[in-house]
């Protein structure tokens, strides 16, 4: 391997290295937008991470003159192994300077890691499951990040082409002008759709009024996406950590959910301000001064973005999605949200794109995983 050395995470402090990797590699980048920490840090911590009790994780550093220059994670998912089949490991967290050195020593970690666990098929980047951050960015550079989304040079594609790796899965992401008022036909459309199939837009006074729909929002998500070939179902303990994750972040004027006559949910969508800035400011901590910075972001911002949206198969060619964008149209206005950016979307997931296009949708990013067969 030449003058790079690999060492496993272990430590406390190797921990650390690993998490503040790209924060450092990337410190001159406006694009980036770091993780917060802490969260990061429980990600690998079984107590906080329900896919670590189904899951196989290593984490590595490789270093250059005594100097990190890049970080993988490793991953077998166990339970979809069993549940659906699919054997590969998976690997994410992947960050290196521009060396191709480097980048060869880390994939070599991922293919060496299937060869031990008598597995043909590495994957990434990508987390533990459909809910974790996914795809590498493949144009989109000079856009600022998500919270939701990896962020990369425009190198690593390059690198890992380089090494054989084909393009497995592509996603895309579209940014909308959001309307000062709804074109004409949503408006008529939400109405009549709504009288068509006895359908109401809930009105949540308190945050605690929406917790009770919060298990019907995750499985109506694998209602809508499990036809997607990289869909595997949520298990309840990750509805669980999710409801305790995110919920505290939400506010209740970006959660719009839609009812039939019996209060069965049918479809819901959850937006947020755009914390990218936020995250950017506090450096990855919310304290002493980060909560301050996110506490702006939900009261002053023109930007949100999409974080989750679930309709029934049932409902989704009804346009039941006009009443959901009357109800966001209607909260978000009154916010001074201009641009909404959607999360990334398979490209074969045509029925979420069209939910965009009387929004004027600008595809600005796309973002794919690699593979590589091992013989």
């Amino acid at each position: 391997m030449g003058n790079i050395n690999i060492k496993q995470v272990v430590t406390e402090k190797d921990q650390m290295d690993f998490i503040k990797f790209p924060m450092e590699l990337y410190k001159n980048n406006p694009n980036y937008v770091p993780p917060l920490i802490n969260e990061e840090r429980n990600i690998w911590k079984k107590e906080e991470n329900p896919a670590l009790n189904y899951s196989e994780a290593k984490q590595f550093l490789a270093y250059k003159n005594d100097k990190i220059v890049g970080r993988i994670a490793v991953l077998i998912n166990r339970k979809e192994e069993k549940e659906l089949d699919i054997k590969k490991v998976r690997f994410g967290w992947l960050d290196f300077v521009d060396d191709a050195e480097v980048s060869k020593a880390l994939i070599d970690i991922a293919i060496n890691f299937a060869k031990e666990n008598q597995i043909d098929k590495i994957e990434g980047p990508m987390g533990f499951t459909n809910l974790d951050k996914a795809g590498m960015l493949t144009f989109g550079f000079d856009k600022l990040a998500t919270m939701i989304g990896l962020y990369n040079d425009d190198y690593y594609p390059k690198h890992l082409e380089n090494l054989g790796l084909v393009k497995e899965k592509e996603w895309v992401e579209f940014e909308l002008q959001f309307p000062e008022i709804l074109p004409e036909k949503v408006e008529k459309f939400s109405s009549l759709i709504a009288q068509k199939y006895k359908l109401k837009t809930l009105q949540f006074k308190h945050k605690k009024e929406i917790l009770p729909y919060v298990e019907s929002m995750f499985k109506l998500l694998d209602e809508t996406y499990k036809h997607l070939s990289t869909y595997t179902p949520i298990s309840d303990e990750q509805i669980k950590t999710y409801k305790e994750k995110y919920f505290g972040f939400i506010d209740k004027d970006y959660i719009t959910c839609v009812a039939d006559e019996n209060n069965q949910l049918v479809a819901f969508a959850i937006t947020m301000p755009s914390y990218s800035k936020a995250l950017q400011k506090s450096k990855g901590k919310l304290f002493p001064f980060g909560w301050w910075h996110f506490l702006q972001a939900g009261k002053k911002n023109e930007r949100a973005n999409f974080y989750l949206i679930g309709i029934h198969p049932e409902y989704q060619r009804r346009g039941v999605t006009s009443m959901i964008f009357k109800a966001i149209q209607m909260n978000l206005k009154n916010k001074g949200i201009k641009y909404l950016e959607t999360n990334p979307e398979l490209e074969e997931n045509k029925s979420v794109q069209v939910l965009w296009q009387d929004y004027h949708p600008v595809h600005h990013k796309s973002r794919r995983t690699y593979s590589l067969e091992i013989n």
